[in-house]
């Protein structure tokens, strides 16, 4: 029996490595990012079926819980760093963290209630890509660290009350990935983990299927 993964954010980064390093197992994938352009070579690289759209779109979750119905993985990766330069809460702009709340909060969520039919089906499990920014008092980062709190805490609860799944909050410590350098500039994001190393560490994780519950790979 094939293993099925769904992974948003699955163009660039983190996703596109994880997407890499599953399909090299023998995983099936099905695909999602905004950038059409980029999401199709990476599916037809690896193989994938790739689904372009915004996973706060209603719509497009319903395509993409369409197109697994059989699912053994979530990988809940696309999420959006919000207003930069980072500002500090005393000048957040409130409408701009209400569309950072949506794509990292709520679109995940959204996700796991479309998917979770075909996840308990397989006794599957949900990995949601989180930061130490959810737990760290960083200035600046207090409205993406809000958003990643708050799915820490929603992942918290669903593993209490899936226990049939696997649920895991990962912390994947910095990254040298776009969002980073748009975060720190491109120096300092150099000189950070490859996403691919991660990835791998990720893979492990899955085919070792510890106890749900919050993983640090920093």
């Amino acid at each position: 029996m094939t293993n099925t993964a769904l992974i948003t954010g699955a163009s660039r980064g983190l996703g596109l490595a994880l997407a890499r390093s599953l399909a090299e197992a023998g995983w099936s994938l099905v695909l999602t990012a905004r950038g059409t352009a980029e999401l199709r070579q990476v599916a037809t690289e690896l193989d994938a079926v790739a689904l372009a759209g915004d996973v706060t779109d209603p719509a497009h979750v319903e395509r993409l819980s369409l197109a697994a119905p059989e699912l053994d993985l979530l990988v809940n990766n696309a999420s959006d760093l919000g207003v930069t330069p980072l500002p500090p809460l005393a000048g957040y702009p409130l409408e701009a963290f209400k569309v950072l709340l949506d794509t990292n909060v709520t679109a995940p969520l959204a996700l796991i209630q479309a998917t979770l039919p075909a996840l308990r089906d397989r006794r599957g499990a949900v990995v949601n890509i989180t930061s130490d920014a959810a737990t760290g008092a960083y200035a600046g980062w207090g409205g993406y660290g809000a958003t990643k709190a708050a799915l820490e805490q929603l992942s918290n609860v669903l593993a209490a009350e899936e226990p049939d799944l696997a649920v895991w909050w990962v912390d994947p410590g910095e990254m040298n990935t776009r969002m980073l350098a748009d975060a720190v500039g491109v120096e300092e994001a150099a000189g950070a983990t490859d996403p691919a190393k991660v990835a791998a560490s990720l893979r492990d994780l899955v085919a070792s299927r510890p106890a749900s519950g919050r993983v640090s790979l920093q």
